[in-house]
């Protein structure tokens, strides 16, 4: 390795941060552009808070235990990212049914959680892989 040269890491704020704005700012523009109040409300809670949610819960995972647990790291990139996103994305739509059985919570997030999850943790758990494969050669 090059002196000069820093090694790859996968920093967890800066993924979170990324994972907030990329949507608010996409999904707001659409609200903005549609007039759609709703979208424009929706894109900086509903959206981006579920999709930084995700990218938290799940990069602090994948930096703690992704590198112990063997499988992970043998696991073809693109498998393990479409599989982290479908996990994201049904315990998004579970978790956004019973947020909306209590009447306390916009229908919306019925779409809203699980295309945010599914994304973040496609995205996040693609990041991490590519982390890891600079890292280990």
């Amino acid at each position: 390795m090059n002196p000069t040269t820093v090694p790859a890491r996968f920093v967890v704020w800066r993924e979170v941060v990324s994972a907030y704005v990329a949507p608010a700012v996409c999904a707001g523009a659409g609200g903005l552009i549609t007039g759609q109040e709703d979208l424009l409300r929706a894109a900086v809670t509903s959206i981006a808070g579920t999709s930084a949610l995700v990218a938290f819960l799940l990069g602090m995972w994948l930096r703690q235990s992704g590198v112990r647990v063997s499988r992970l790291r043998r696991a073809r990139p693109v498998s393990l990212a479409a599989g982290f996103g479908l996990g994201a994305a049904a315990l998004a739509a579970l978790t956004a049914q019973l947020l909306t059985a209590t009447a306390l919570f916009p229908d919306r997030i019925r779409i809203d959680f699980p295309i945010a999850a599914a994304l973040a943790a496609t995205i996040i758990t693609w990041r991490w892989c590519s982390v890891q494969r600079k890292a280990h050669g």
